[in-house]
């Protein structure tokens, strides 16, 4: 009888966690969808303001499709990356867990060292956020990205360091796929802030 309580109990404690950890994932999916408008907020600022260019450059003028390339695909990579941790993860394997996360880490900070060369670059040049409509929409939306992305790295290295200590249990795991839904979302984002400004800008 007392057994038969304890597995009980178990099993109960068991089905109160995996519902806490969906509650997790569906609490951070509707976290997303917040940023979703507020990222659709800075596009449509972009949308409406990127024509105006007062005396100041175009995106044809300033732009580097070669360059913004580079930073697109290190982006992705961090992405594919990414999921390979999360395989690692759920086999067990911290080891390979944390050498992907690392993989993508630094991925990630490449994208935004190439992100503040950029910025550095234009401002340096006397393209800054100050000059026009349409530089102060780019520097927003683009910074906005930017400032995400910093925010995932930061979260990144506290999963490391969390995998590194407490291995792989259950709420690290859920931790893991929070981050993993929003750096995918970044992704996202940015083939949207590719599209939308480097390209139709060069053009």
């Amino acid at each position: 009888m007392s057994t038969y309580v304890n597995q009980a109990h178990g099993a109960h404690d068991d089905h109160e966690h995996h519902d806490g950890d969906s509650q997790t994932v569906l609490g951070f999916w509707f976290y997303l969808m917040t940023d979703c408008i507020l990222f659709a907020t800075a596009f449509a600022t972009y949308a409406v303001l990127f024509r105006n260019v007062a005396a100041g450059v175009s995106g044809k003028e300033i732009f580097d499709l070669q360059y913004v390339l580079l930073e697109t695909g290190a982006l992705l990579l961090s992405s594919i990356t990414y999921g390979f941790a999360m395989i690692a993860g759920h086999k067990g394997n911290k080891s390979a867990a944390l050498g992907w996360l690392g993989m993508t880490f630094l991925f990630g900070l490449a994208f935004m060292a190439m992100e503040i060369n950029e910025f550095h670059h234009l401002i340096a040049e006397g393209h800054g956020p100050n000059v026009s409509a349409f530089l102060s929409a780019f520097f927003g939306l683009v910074g906005l990205h930017g400032l995400h992305v910093t925010a995932g790295l930061v979260w990144m290295a506290v999963m490391m360091i969390e995998v590194a200590r407490r291995g792989l249990g259950k709420q690290t795991m859920t931790r893991l796929t929070c981050l993993s839904l929003f750096w995918h979302f970044l992704d996202i984002v940015w083939i949207c802030v590719f599209t939308v400004v480097y390209l139709k800008g060069a053009m």
